[in-house]
């Protein structure tokens, strides 16, 4: 076995199940280890942090999966760790919660579907190895960075020197962009075999299914295609890094009639009324600035009040940087203001700077689909504006984002 095989944990107290799960796995290049209780699984993990999976009965003696599986989210190393549950047994919504609550990220009913199971395994392994490949990469980069600042240092009074290394840095922050950038799409290829793995079942052997059957496979549908949406819009982040910067005069009544056309069906949904006052031209880029306007309005139409029609009123004028009370922007220069105000569920004024980061979600996933990446977009394009963004909100009683270009 190679050095560098992905591990998988497999425990169980049944010598024949702990068989069982290497045969279906067999042939994949992984490097299986067995513990028959939850307290073996410990000792293994206390001297072993590098599995890539952990596949764990959940009825075992002394110590079963539920409380093996708490133990080890104590770990901060071992935390992030997925951890799937078999069991025979898992057939109750307060037995399902419970996993989940123990922290699981899936489970599976025995007796178990090898093409299942594979395609799950398969998700998560290819997930462990991209990290691992990230990580070496940042490394290498974060080493990197320290030669450069510390010969910034002792170069400070040679500044022929010192432009000669920030330009090396500026390339080096270029590549690591284009690296996050290939590594998130080549993501999507393991994706594919999963979405082609499930599409044969539901091809050919969906209709054989029981109604249970039915509903775990709906599920399996369901993670993938969230996990198809966060591809897209970690894409879409780096896309906002790499653009090239292309400014043009446009008319922002133009913006938001073609915004509207894109999401006709989402705001009639909502039963949603969009008011407009805008005063002049804006000098923005044209796509990216259309896409910062889409992803406001999709914002504003999932955190809409249930049974209240959406408002969204959007204003720009015409403002000096002295005026805006902003610490961020330049006294000396004029900005557009442009407010983009809503009606819907608000936020706690609190997270007004929490909301901008990737992943960063103040409501469960259960309450409001989604990503947690669309405002950092959002963010990152004013970035790339030179520009300047922020948030006001009361719960119940709607957001205000204030947008700040210069002119």
């Amino acid at each position: 076995m190679e050095d560098n095989a992905i591990k998988i944990l497999i425990v169980d107290d049944k010598k024949e199940n702990l068989l069982s799960l290497q045969v279906i796995l067999a042939d994949r290049g992984y490097q299986f280890v067995e513990a028959a209780s939850g307290k073996d699984a410990l000792r293994i993990l206390l001297k072993n942090q590098d599995f890539a999976i952990i596949l764990m009965d959940v009825q075992m003696p002394l110590m079963d999966g539920f409380e093996t599986a708490e133990l080890i989210r104590q770990s901060d190393k071992l935390k992030h760790v997925p951890i799937i549950f078999l069991t025979a047994n898992m057939n109750s919504k307060e037995y399902i919660f419970k996993g989940y609550q123990s922290g699981a990220v899936d489970y599976m009913i025995k007796p178990l579907s090898p093409e299942i199971l594979q395609a799950k395994v398969m998700v998560f392994t290819e997930l462990f190895r991209k990290n691992q490949e990230l990580r070496i990469k940042e490394e290498e980069a974060t080493a990197l960075n320290e030669i450069i600042l510390k010969t910034n240092a002792e170069l400070a009074s040679q500044y022929a020197a010192i432009e000669k290394h920030a330009e090396e840095l500026k390339k080096k922050n270029m590549e690591l962009d284009a690296f996050t950038y290939i590594s998130s799409h080549d993501l999507q290829e393991p994706l594919r075999k999963v979405q082609t793995f499930a599409n044969l079942i539901l091809a050919n052997e969906y209709q054989n299914l029981s109604e249970e059957g039915k509903t775990k496979f709906n599920r399996i549908l369901y993670a993938t295609n969230r996990m198809r949406e966060l591809i897209n819009s970690l894409l879409a982040f780096s896309r906002a890094t790499l653009v090239d910067k292309r400014f043009e005069k446009v008319d922002l009544n133009d913006i938001i009639t073609d915004v509207k056309e894109a999401l006709c069906e989402n705001l009639l949904e909502k039963n949603t009324v969009i008011t407009t006052d805008f005063h002049d031209t804006v000098k923005v880029i044209p796509f990216q600035f259309v896409q910062l306007m889409e992803n406001l309005i999709h914002n504003a139409i999932k955190f809409a009040q249930e049974n209240v029609p959406l408002q969204i009123t959007i204003k720009s004028r015409l403002i000096s940087g002295s005026d805006t009370g902003n610490p961020e922007l330049s006294a000396e220069t004029n900005y557009c203001h442009i407010s983009f105000e809503d009606n819907g569920i608000g936020f706690e004024q609190q997270h007004h700077e929490k909301i901008f980061g990737v992943f960063q979600k103040l409501h469960g996933r259960d309450l409001y689909e989604g990503t947690g990446i669309g405002l950092a977009i959002v963010k990152k394009i004013m970035e790339n504006h030179n520009g300047s963004i922020n948030a006001v909100g009361e719960p119940l009683k709607g957001a205000t984002f204030n947008i700040y270009i210069p002119c």
